[in-house]
């Protein structure tokens, strides 16, 4: 099974959020707290020497994810072609175990719906070839998606997984590849 996941360039992010409004307008968030892809910008440093870097993270996908893992109803799932999580909808019944055993706390519970929703990598447009959302919306062109093997041989071996502000990526295995700023690296 091959494994998709995204690539992102915090070398080159501008922490303009684009990435995160294409993802809400795609999936139709308009309620508080209902957001699948985050942009957080981190400052560091003391007066007149402060630095920041911006961080967009989404569903990381991960290899060994604890939301599939934890799920009673198999509603969350591993896609086998593509290795990319996914959510039944129908299967769901909202406990949101899910939520709660995200390291990354991307699974979001849909209070009008009564169950969980997250980032499928906008699986219906890649199916049409299109990019997902986010990747499409970035200004910057610091997003990618793709298999995870192509996207190091087209970025790069010194991508990382782990900055300073994400959970330690040794129990999930993320399949997120960054090109991360100096200043973020832990």
């Amino acid at each position: 099974m091959a494994q998709m996941g995204f690539y992102f360039d915090q070398t080159a992010c501008i922490g303009c959020k684009t990435c995160q409004i294409a993802c809400r307008d795609k999936n139709a968030l308009y309620n508080v707290g209902e957001i699948f892809r985050t942009v957080e910008t981190t400052e560091v440093g003391e007066f007149p020497s402060v630095r920041y870097y911006s961080t967009s993270v989404s569903c990381n996908h991960c290899a060994s994810p604890a939301c599939v893992a934890n799920c009673p109803t198999g509603a969350m799932y591993k896609d086998e072609e593509t290795g990319v999580v996914l959510h039944d909808d129908e299967m769901c019944i909202g406990c949101e175990t899910c939520v709660s055993s995200c390291p990354y706390g991307e699974p979001v519970y849909m209070e009008d719906e009564g169950i969980v929703r997250k980032c499928d990598s906008c699986y219906l447009l890649r199916e049409k070839g299109e990019s997902p959302a986010c990747v499409a919306a970035c200004p910057m062109r610091c997003l990618d998606f793709g298999d995870l093997e192509e996207l190091k041989a087209k970025y790069g071996d010194d991508l990382v997984s782990d900055i300073n502000g994400l959970p330690d990526s040794s129990e999930t295995t993320p399949s997120l590849l960054i090109n991360a700023r100096d200043i973020a690296v832990k």
